[in-house]
């Protein structure tokens, strides 16, 4: 009796666990961050006396302050004039298409509701590191004044990637995003490791990638990325000495590509039409393609010059006989879609 009880009891918990799961997420036990009464800020707080001056200097206008509720860092709300906000010099690329959609939905809602987050940059100019395309699209709509969430802690410009919601990023805007931060960084922090910025770059093949795209903006990418992940990693050397290094393997990772280009080539004078011949043949390639890394393990299964090494070795003793379509039609199962 005492058992069937006991399993009654298992079973509407696992059934009570499953039904939660599906749609409800559960609410952290302890609270966090601050109570009303601390995120209020006086406009005269010397906490925000920079930030206040420099809305001022650009013939802005003070709305408020507060302290956000997480971390309680101060921001002030202001608008301020279109002209006077740049974009980060590292944000990904503009796309025109994207921005001239967003100002229509904007004119046809007649309502700009998302500031745009703001920091002082490094020339003394006001950047938005979030807000590219919203920035054109209130240039586009003719606006005079745009209203923003200015912070007074400048490197927030290099951790904002992570919060990025206003236009999805690819791989490739990931990527290069990501490497201009690093070479901004590698400036103002000449002695910083490149393993210090591993929030800010987010992942490490997205470094090494980021070359890549800069030498060759049409680099398929999202081939070579599982075997990246699994062999690149944040070096303890500084970033200028990393990202010449990456420079390197960049070279080496485009040679691959070239290679993998021309046995594609073959392949399809063979008669092979699949669009998944690039993922097929970087799969064969991919010295660590058998690899499962266990939890919790951070060391890669060799070195990321080691992984290139054979995988060039690979490319240049691949042999284009040896490819069925039951090989391909595999690929295409696990890939879903040519990249």
């Amino acid at each position: 009796m005492g058992t069937a009880t006991a399993k009654s009891a298992i079973s509407r918990t696992r059934k009570s666990t499953a039904k939660r799961a599906r749609g409800k997420l559960a609410p952290r036990r302890s609270a966090r961050g601050l109570d009303a009464a601390e995120v209020a800020i006086a406009m005269d707080s010397a906490e925000i006396a920079d930030v206040v001056a420099l809305v001022r200097s650009s013939g802005g206008a003070l709305i408020g302050a507060y302290r956000e509720p997480l971390g309680g860092r101060p921001l002030v709300l202001a608008s301020l004039p279109l002209h006077a906000v740049q974009p980060t010099p590292f944000q990904r690329d503009l796309s025109p298409t994207h921005a001239k959609r967003l100002a229509s939905k904007i004119d046809e809602t007649a309502a700009f509701l998302d500031p745009l987050i703001v920091v002082r940059g490094e020339d003394g100019r006001l950047w938005t590191p979030n807000g590219r395309h919203r920035l054109a699209a209130g240039k586009l709509l003719g606006l005079k004044q745009i209203t923003a969430l200015i912070s007074p802690d400048e490197t927030l410009a290099y951790r904002i990637l992570a919060l990025n919601t206003e236009k999805a990023h690819n791989l490739r805007d990931r990527s290069l995003e990501v490497i201009r931060m690093a070479r901004s960084l590698a400036k103002r922090t000449p002695v910083s490791k490149e393993a210090q910025h591993a929030a800010e770059f987010e992942s490490a093949e997205l470094l090494t990638l980021g070359i890549v795209y800069e030498k060759s903006s049409r680099f398929a990418g999202g081939a070579y990325s599982s075997f990246l992940k699994k062999v690149d990693r944040f070096s303890e050397r500084t970033l200028a000495a990393s990202l010449r290094e990456r420079e390197g393997f960049a070279s080496r990772l485009l040679e691959i590509d070239a290679r993998t280009k021309r046995i594609i080539a073959m392949l399809q004078g063979r008669g092979f039409k699949s669009p998944y011949l690039r993922n097929y043949v970087v799969a064969r390639i991919n010295p660590v393609r058998f690899y499962k890394s266990k939890k919790g393990q951070a060391k890669p299964p060799m070195p990321l010059a080691q992984a290139l090494t054979r995988m060039a070795a690979a490319a240049k003793n691949f042999k284009v006989d040896s490819v069925s379509n039951a090989d391909l039609a595999w690929v295409a199962v696990g890939a879903g879609a040519p990249d």
